[in-house]
């Protein structure tokens, strides 16, 4: 077999054309086992093993490239089955086309091929081997995987190197500066891969002067001159011919169908490489590489592409909205789908006036496209794309009141019709995902419709439709509680073998943003629907229902969870403020008891304790939600006293917050969950009586740690004179949201006090008592009148209960008459001062 006629072809004769290239699936390799290998006659099979014998024993490239095109011509790949590819990909192996690719980029004077030859043959090859899932994961084809970026991004740089060559020193080091620079990126993975001077590539020795050599004598007649005079930054970066870039786009795409595929192309510079290709204008860059760089920035790597390249990004999204803006009628519909990929996640990335007038320029063409008659299909994108705007900005670009509430009755109006189905109706994908960005229009519009009467001074402004007149705030309001009686009666129809289900988890969240508002409307349909909402965040927390696959649902679907991936354990987070009203409220709270939501909110508590515990230094993060399911286990910790007593989930209870409040103490940025966890254990205890025998260590650890707690709230003045009481250093960040906590702790403590008397003896040990007369006997007022009550009441509890503080109270009453001490009549009856 003479190689001068039999290896040059296979340049030529393997690579498919740009027809065959197109779409993910294009590339060398073919259709692998569409036929299962019938198609092959034992003349085929008895050459085909001949030469896969010689692929395995090849002793040089130019025997494994015959060997190759042997194959290719008698045993066409769609005649081949999975099992036979198979056997050719690891015959041939990674490794030449690897050293095929440096040698052609680097540009080796030992290869007797011209480098474009070099280039397309490695390209081929690697194609073809990409089709193969493992191959397509193999370290070695990983490694190639920045040179191929490189040559999407700048071409071929052959060009250079031979004009570097044919220059003049000065040039010729500045042209070698530059392709060192570009091929350092891209080729520091295989630096090992080049083809050395031993091997033997084959040389055709009569090779037709086709395209190829024609090139070669141009590169090197024809720009010699050019590059002796033109410094090398300012050439222009060579076009890469169509088949090469669909063999590039091919195994790029190979790699990021992997399940680590999109995390291997973003760590190896792919955003900022396809980035290029598209400013350059490369070949297929529109077509394929801006596919491409869609799928890295619409899964789980997109939060990670915009933290390392937000200037890139930021430009992209610059052109693809322009693109957007100027396209018509059915493109630019199209393109709705296509500008999501390419939004940034909501917090994701710092606020900029390039990126809001981005999103402005896409509110104004959009504004149009909602007002217009629009079949179910069409709207879908728009609606979704709508969404994703309102995500990063709010209602701030939106447009003028009444197209805001355009928006929101057409989302409305979709989810009416999506979701008032016949039980057991499935909703397809695409409507599954129109209906969830027109959950995230509904939750954003919630807020303006439940706050008639709050100033609008009082809402943020990206959270306000501005301007929203009243008869408009409750054409809203009307809209959306329809809807919310549609999303509530899917919700009954669904079975427990669902709560799996993305789509329900999305449904259900929507629903809790809902009831966080508002509880008054829809009360019945509400509290008819409890049984599911606790069933479905019971089994979601304790994790009996599939986590898998959530994250990457919502992330398709353009969902950002700004406190991290998505997990259904978060289902009873968004669950907890709804609980809070609920459980304010005695016939849902009465239905809430017979599901023993009390014994699933102490199990949350429990497990979120372990959490923080579990990190360390990091373990002053506030949590809201733990705060949250404090104040719902309040309510029914003040209108349930028997349950308080009786259900063994409060005695749980107990034993966490005696654990968990000494350390609390001692975290000042936990300090609001600090006064629920104070306040929570002490309603709990007035209710307990009083110990027969020796007080459990447990709850002395409690309540020594509530006086300490309690006691570090007020200050006296600072000056030497009588003062007003002031907040102190500590409380004063969180003082509007502990404050009320704060008094009614104090409240709960005189309670205490009386049920169990031991605790004056703990209230004069902890120096409670002592500092709180020194502090009143030196000020001459509190803060307000609801403090003073606090303080009096837990002050007559413990001088109705303990001598000893009767008389302290009492001497500091009499040698300061004019305090704030003084005014408090209740106090001084009980002291028998006049």
């Amino acid at each position: 077999m003479a190689e001068s006629t039999e290896v040059a072809p296979v340049v030529t004769s393997h690579r498919p054309g740009k027809e065959e290239q197109g779409g993910e699936e294009g590339g060398g390799g073919g259709e692998p086992g569409r036929d299962g290998g019938g198609g092959l006659t034992d003349a085929q099979r008895e050459v085909l093993e001949k030469c896969l014998h010689t692929l395995k024993h090849a002793k040089n490239d130019s025997h494994t490239l015959a060997a190759l095109l042997l194959i290719t011509r008698l045993c066409p790949a769609s005649q081949l089955d999975k099992p036979t590819l198979r056997r050719i990909f690891e015959a041939v192996g990674l490794s030449l086309p690897a050293r095929l690719l440096v040698t052609a980029v680097r540009g080796s004077e030992s290869s007797s091929l011209p480098p474009e030859e070099l280039l397309s043959l490695g390209m081929a090859l690697l194609a073809a081997l990409s089709t193969d899932p493992d191959m397509a994961s193999h370290p070695q084809l990983l490694t190639t995987v920045p040179l191929l970026l490189g040559i999407l991004a700048d071409g071929p740089t052959w060009n250079q190197q031979k004009q570097a060559a044919q220059g003049q020193n000065q040039s010729r080091d500045g042209a070698e500066t530059e392709t060192r620079q570009r091929g350092q990126s891209q080729n520091n993975e295989v630096q090992s891969a080049e083809i050395s001077s031993t091997t033997n590539v084959a040389k055709p020795e009569k090779r037709p002067v086709g395209e190829s050599e024609t090139s070669k004598h141009k590169d090197e007649d024809g720009d010699a001159e050019n590059a002796a005079s033109t410094p090398s930054e300012t050439l222009p970066s060579p076009k890469l011919d169509e088949a090469m870039a669909a063999d590039c786009y091919q195994v790029l795409a190979a790699v990021c169908a992997l399940p680590r595929g999109p995390d291997q192309l973003l760590t190896r510079g792919a955003i900022p490489a396809l980035c290029r290709a598209l400013e350059q204008n490369q070949t297929f860059s529109h077509k394929r590489g801006l596919a491409l760089l869609g799928c890295l920035l619409s899964g789980k790597t997109r939060d990670k592409a915009w933290r390392k390249h937000p200037a890139e990004l930021v430009a992209l999204l610059v052109r693809v909205s322009k693109d957007f803006c100027q396209a018509v009628d059915q493109a630019r519909l199209d393109m709705c789908v296509q500008l999501v990929q390419f939004l940034p996640p909501a917090g994701g990335t710092a606020e900029s006036e390039e990126l809001k007038g981005v999103v402005a320029s896409v509110w104004a063409e959009l504004r149009p496209m909602m007002q217009a008659k629009l079949t179910p299909k069409q709207i879908g994108p728009i609606l979704v794309l709508s969404a994703c705007l309102l995500d990063l900005y709010g209602w701030e670009l939106v447009g003028p009141p009444k197209f805001c509430c355009l928006l929101v009755n057409r989302a409305c109006v979709e989810v009416r019709m999506g979701l008032e189905e016949p039980p057991g109706t499935d909703l397809s994908p695409g409507l599954q995902h129109t209906l969830t960005g027109c959950y995230r229009i509904m939750e954003a519009a919630i807020e303006q419709a439940c706050s008639l009467g709050v100033p609008q001074s009082a809402a943020p402004p990206q959270s306000a439709i501005s301007g929203l007149s009243l008869q408009q705030s409750r054409q809203v309001l009307r809209v959306l509680e329809e809807a919310f009686s549609a999303v509530i009666y899917h919700l009954q129809q669904v079975d427990p073998s669902r709560y799996g289900d993305p789509f329900i988890f999305a449904t259900f969240r929507s629903l809790c943003s809902w009831l966080a508002e508002e509880t008054s409307c829809l009360k019945e349909e509400v509290t008819g629907l409890l049984p599911f909402l606790i069933g479905y965040s019971r089994t979601h927390l304790q994790g009996e229902s599939p986590e898998q696959g959530l994250s990457n649902w919502m992330s398709e679907m353009s969902v950002t969870e700004e406190g991290g991936a998505w997990t259904g354990k978060d289902a009873l987070r968004y669950l907890l403020p709804a609980l809070c009203h609920l459980s304010a409220e005695e016939g849902p709270r009465k239905v809430l008891l017979t599901l023993d939501t009390p014994a699933l909110l102490v199990d949350f508590l429990t497990q979120c304790w372990s959490s923080l515990k579990g990190k360390g230094g990091a373990s002053s993060a506030r949590d809201p939600s733990m705060e949250t399911a404090c104040s719902a286990l309040l309510n029914f910790t003040v209108t349930e006293p028997e349950r308080v007593r009786k259900d063994p989930c409060f005695r749980t209870l107990e034993a966490l917050l005696s654990e968990a409040l000494p350390v609390l103490v001692h975290k000042p940025r936990l300090l609001v969950l600090a006064a629920n966890y104070c306040t929570l254990g002490l309603m709990m205890g007035r209710l307990k009586p009083a110990p027969t025998g020796t007080v459990e260590a447990g709850q002395r650890r409690f309540f020594s740690a509530a006086l300490r707690f309690l006691r570090g709230a007020l200050d006296s003045g600072p000056g030497p004179g009588p003062g007003p009481v002031r907040v102190s250093l500590g409380w004063e960040e969180w003082w509007d949201e502990a404050a009320e906590l704060w008094r009614l702790g104090l409240q709960a403590l005189g309670g205490c006090v009386r049920a169990q008397p031991w605790i004056t003896g703990l209230v004069r040990e902890e120096g409670w008592l002592k500092h709180t007369l020194a502090m009143l006997g030196l000020c001459s007022a509190l803060p307000d009148p609801h403090t003073q009550e606090a303080l009096e009441e837990a002050l007559c509890a413990m001088a109705d209960q303990c001598a000893l503080c009767k008389q302290e109270i009492g001497d500091i009453m009499r040698r300061n008459e004019k305090g704030a001490l003084s005014s408090m009549g209740n106090l001084r009856k009980s002291v028998g001062v006049k």
